[in-house]
């Protein structure tokens, strides 16, 4: 894949990246405005239980699809790796299900919700952890385009029914409903998909201990990132109360918007970097990380600087001046940690394709301990500020780990020149935004577009793009049009 096809890959998942974040933003907008703050505790509480669930019940067989799946020729192995995981997913996560039901009380009264919530998120794990086996068997076999409809055709679906039912007035109780009816529907759809792609045999689980072998590791890996990413919350709703939770998550999910530019680099990766190493072909792996890390910190880097400086007129905009007043200083510290998360998935990929996931696991499992220590002692005396100055420190240490442990495995160039431009531009229009100081909801699109155009401007004068990016992105324009096939 060439490297034209490969960026035009990453434009089309990261429009899909841009529908999460509308997603996201009008769920956000919907529900603070409408229901408030608590209610919109509750929905990320579910939602991040969910991730929780599904990430431990993965047993990393998703990342085993991953790796495996691309450079199989054999398509019996296709369809024994991809049926060995659904039902031994579709088992773990029946167990988990009826494990919440029948403690359902001592897991609403630790999460700060109803128990008709914990019945509701015990259906939805089910659905949501079968709905992502099949989306990776569809990744993994680079099915770009299919993986993009059923992507867009799900997030619309949840907001446009989730938007109906808010405003017939069956609060939150009807959203979650509405939440898990699209993962059912959604389910089936990818069912029907799935066996007219690949067809459709009884499992002998003769993959399942390769799978494993590999995956196991990273379902510890997952584990403790998500308690880098989102343990806070539970703290928080503990130390502090759930309405806490309601203020803390709309900035982080402000923050969060940079993994807008994250997700398709890392999603495209994925795919592409294993069928190079598995071929021993190092210079093109070397040539995709350099390239990507090159453009990543020329995007999120000024872009993180951005959503710093407008964090309280984004939330706002998007939640309440409520939350705003109460939440935006932590948007600066969470966005930081979010960057150096972005940075830190470079690292990884290396030991991903030496093989080396026990050595992510342990990475992560280091930031996790640190994560949970720091916010055990910065929560009660620092608030959400603690939360959010705990999560930049833990990807601070997980990026120095990652970074250590890649390099003694191989090493690809740092362009350290078009870094230090990048972050002097980056710096120069986070004090050009607060400088302008524009007001309002065209003052904040004004300030956006300002500060890219200047951006560029910065970037073309200390010469941070040289011609070979432009005929690049000129190629890369060309690739996208629409008449070209």
């Amino acid at each position: 894949m060439s490297y034209i096809k490969f960026a035009k890959n990453i434009f089309t998942v990261g429009f899909l990246d841009f529908l999460g974040m509308a997603q996201g933003l009008i769920f956000l907008s919907l529900i603070t405005k409408t229901l408030g703050a608590v209610d919109y505790g509750i929905w990320s509480q579910i939602r991040v239980t969910v991730g929780l669930v599904v990430s431990v019940a993965f047993l990393g067989m998703h990342e085993a699809l991953i790796r495996f799946i691309p450079g199989d020729k054999d398509e019996k192995n296709v369809k024994e790796g991809v049926y060995s995981s659904v039902f031994l997913m579709f088992c773990i996560n029946l167990a988990i299900s009826l494990f919440l039901m029948a403690f359902s009380d001592y897991v609403a009264s630790f999460l700060k919700i109803s128990q008709t919530f914990v019945k509701i998120l015990s259906l939805i794990v089910i659905f949501e952890s079968l709905n992502s086996i099949f989306l990776v068997a569809i990744r993994a076999k680079r099915e770009i385009g299919k993986y993009f409809w059923f992507m867009a055709s799900k997030m619309t679906s949840e907001i446009i029914l989730l938007t109906i039912v808010i405003f017939l007035g069956y609060g939150i109780l009807g959203v979650v409903i509405s939440y898990l009816l699209v993962k059912i529907l959604f389910f089936i759809s990818l069912l029907f998909y799935i066996i007219k792609k690949i067809g459709f045999k009884f499992p002998d689980f003769s993959l399942v201990k390769k799978y494993l072998s590999f995956g196991l590791p990273t379902m510890a890996d997952g584990l403790f990132y998500w308690i880098v990413t989102s343990s806070d919350r539970y703290l928080i709703a503990f130390f502090l109360g759930i309405i806490f939770v309601g203020y803390y998550v709309p900035a982080y999910s402000i923050a969060y918007l940079l993994t807008t530019f994250i997700f398709p680099l890392s999603f495209m990766l994925s795919v592409i970097l294993p069928k190079f190493f598995d071929e021993d072909n190092m210079v093109q792996v070397q040539n995709y990380l350099r390239n990507s890390l090159k453009y990543f910190w020329g995007i999120v880097l000024p872009a993180a600087f951005v959503i710093s400086v407008l964090s309280r007129k984004l939330l706002i905009l998007f939640s309440t001046r409520e939350i705003a007043n109460n939440a935006y200083f932590v948007v600066p510290f969470i966005a930081a940690g979010i960057f150096l998360y972005g940075l830190t998935y470079f690292f990884s990929q290396i030991l991903v394709l030496a093989k080396k996931t026990k050595i992510i696991a342990s990475i992560w499992a280091a930031a996790a301990f640190l994560n949970l220590g720091l916010n055990i002692i910065f929560i009660p005396f620092l608030g959400i500020l603690g939360a959010a100055i705990t999560t930049f420190l833990a990807y601070l240490c997980a990026l120095l780990l990652m970074h250590y442990f890649a390099f003694r495995e191989f090493r690809f160039k740092v362009e350290w020149a078009f870094v230090l431009k990048t972050t002097i531009a980056s710096i120069f229009i986070a004090f050009f935004i607060l400088l302008i100081d524009l007001q309002g909801l065209p003052g904040l699109i004004l300030s956006i577009v300002f500060s890219i155009i200047v951006y560029l401007a910065l970037m073309a004068l200390l010469k941070g793009f040289s011609s070979k990016e432009f005929i690049f992105l000129k190629s890369l324009i060309h690739e996208m049009a629409i008449f070209n096939k």
